[in-house]
């Protein structure tokens, strides 16, 4: 992911929600609107979330250390997991309790006018930062549809910015549509089955985020074209004659390992095969920039030991061939 991009797209919301945040907030106290005060939470929560990336992004910075020698790259994993679970426990069940409380407890609004405006600047806000997200993920997402762009990305960031002002919009027109439905039928029942549809769309985004993040935090390996452009850079068919077996982990989102065991000719010296796995480095190193870390194993292929099936380590469906060496 770019960085310049990622923190523009971050700038951008947390610029827009703490501005919407605030205009909310007094519109609920001029209307007593439910909806309001579940809308101004969910601003500052997502205000807070952004902070929590630029914090990670920061951290995610630091140079590796003894003690973590593969640098602190997931840093940006662990802050956008957190973001999931502050969206879900401030925003969404915040707003499932305001909305009880509003449906067992309701009250007139007052001063109808404020919600309604400040519904409609929100609107354009958070449209003006949506805008901004969508064209710094552009750059990255390619020909790939936007559910697998947030579901295959390993830079959390943008995916994260991309729901949250997704959420924002829709429960900001679930806002609008309480609020418009309880001044038409006098009944303000309605401002709070607002409210409970913006807690059960928190939610929802909460625990998708979750689950990407999660996958994240486990370790996922190279995407399909990376691992394909590392299998062609390893083999040079003379010294390197094939990939055994490999497995790829990203240590963060712009910082790849790369693992394999390659086939070497079994009359080379030690010096040539060195020499081999140098230059198979550089080019992997040259294909896919962000492979950084690099553990290639020499080792001898062997029909006998292919004909006994597959490397018993390797992934489903991975990018492997069968473990064939000694």
């Amino acid at each position: 992911m770019s960085a310049s991009g990622g923190t523009k797209a971050i700038v951008a919301a947390l610029a827009a929600n703490l501005a919407i945040a605030v205009a909310k907030f007094v519109a609920f106290l001029f209307s007593g609107s439910s909806s309001m005060l579940a809308e101004s939470v969910h601003s500052v929560a997502d205000s807070g979330n952004q902070a929590l990336l630029l914090v990670g992004g920061k951290k995610a910075q630091r140079k590796a250390t003894p003690e973590h020698p593969f640098g602190y790259g997931r840093e940006r994993y662990i802050y956008a997991f957190l973001v999931s679970i502050v969206l879900f426990s401030v925003g969404g069940m915040f707003a499932l309790y305001e909305g009880y409380e509003k449906i067992k407890h309701p009250h007139e609004l007052e001063h109808w006018y404020w919600p309604v405006g400040v519904l409609v600047f929100a609107i354009i806000a958070e449209s003006f930062s949506f805008r901004t997200a969508i064209k710094e993920s552009n750059t990255l997402r390619g020909h790939r549809s936007w559910k697998e762009f947030v579901r295959h990305a390993k830079a959390p960031e943008l995916p994260v910015v991309l729901l949250e002002d997704l959420g924002a919009l829709v429960g900001l027109i679930l806002a609008l549509g309480g609020v418009g439905m309880a001044l038409a039928t006098g009944d303000s029942v309605w401002d709070g089955i607002g409210t409970l549809c913006i807690g059960i769309l928190l939610i929802l985004i909460a625990l998708v985020l979750a689950a990407e993040t999660k996958s994240l935090l486990l370790g996922e390996a190279a995407g399909v074209e990376e691992t394909r452009k590392i299998a062609a850079a390893v083999v040079d068919g003379d010294t390197v004659t094939r990939i055994i077996h490999m497995r790829t982990l990203h240590l963060g989102p712009e910082e790849l390992l790369v693992a394999a065991k390659i086939a070497v000719r079994h009359d080379e010296t030690a010096a040539e095969i060195a020499a081999a796995i140098d230059a198979a480095e550089a080019r992997i190193r040259d294909a896919v920039p962000i492979a950084r870390v690099i553990y290639l194993e020499p080792d001898i292929y062997s029909e006998a030991e292919a004909a006994k099936g597959p490397d018993p380590e390797a992934a489903p469906g991975g990018p492997t061939q069968p473990d064939a060496g000694h």
